[in-house]
């Protein structure tokens, strides 16, 4: 169970750090005039970020099925994120 928060953990910092290359990629871009991310695109990472550190902390403290479940809901949500932001 630990390996898996662990791997829950590391998918979680993935998406903020992500977030955060999405947030700073919208903000040179407007200043030196040249397109980036949406505002939909930040919008929706923003709000995985949200959920997926939310999930997290609920998984690391936690144990059992529901500390299996918080992190089923980080993998989730970052393959979305993925799958919607990144693949499409």
């Amino acid at each position: 169970m630990k390996v898996l928060r662990g791997l829950s953990g590391m998918a979680a910092a993935g998406a903020v750090v992500l977030t955060l290359v999405v947030v700073a990629t919208a903000f040179i871009g407007a200043r030196r005039g040249f397109p980036g991310p949406g505002g939909e695109s930040i919008a929706w990472h923003v709000g995985t970020s949200i959920v997926v550190i939310s999930a997290q902390v609920f998984a690391d403290r936690r144990r059992g099925f529901a500390a299996f479940s918080a992190s089923i809901v980080v993998f989730v949500v970052c393959g979305i994120l993925l799958w919607t932001q990144w693949w499409s």
